[in-house]
């Protein structure tokens, strides 16, 4: 199964998509945030066609690792996106990952503010979900930043 890679904004989120082998993942798009039962829908759907069967979601700790109250807000919003999905969750450290991809669109693509501003939810999914799968392939805890989870997103359980 393929997991489905997220950054859950307050506007926007954006998705990106493993293949297969759980090796790469690739920008898959984006939606507007709206009530998570609607979002829900979207992203159980986007599951079910794409075959994933987990979900990897950034959370946007604070600079010293602690669970602030941004991180907090996606925490619960995850928690309560797995539920109403049934899909299984993983939670991924995304800090900074903003900020590197923006650089990464400025400096390597060359994109302009407004055409970044289009790319960068998804394409700050897709960093997040490498990270993740990067991590899982190495057999390494990596930056896992959540107990429920042990090791590697493959031993991710099912929330509940």
């Amino acid at each position: 199964m393929r997991l489905l890679g997220i950054d859950p904004g307050s506007q926007t989120i954006g998705l990106a998509l493993s293949d297969v082998t759980l090796s790469i993942a690739s920008p898959y798009g984006s939606l507007r945030r709206r009530r998570l039962r609607d979002n829900a829908t979207e992203i159980a759907a986007i599951a079910a066609r794409e075959g994933a069967g987990g979900l990897v979601v950034g959370l946007p700790l604070s600079l010293d690792g602690t669970l602030g109250p941004a991180a907090q807000a996606a925490r619960d919003w995850a928690r309560a996106l797995g539920d109403a999905t049934a899909l299984a969750l993983a939670f991924w450290d995304e800090r900074l990952s903003s900020a590197a991809v923006n650089r990464m669109l400025i400096n390597e693509a060359d994109l302009s503010r407004r055409k970044r501003a289009a790319s960068v939810d998804r394409a700050a999914a897709t960093y997040i979900l490498q990270a993740a799968l990067d991590a899982s392939r190495a057999a390494t805890p990596g930056r896992d930043c959540d107990n429920e989870t042990t090791g590697g997103i493959s031993q991710t359980p099912s929330p509940s």
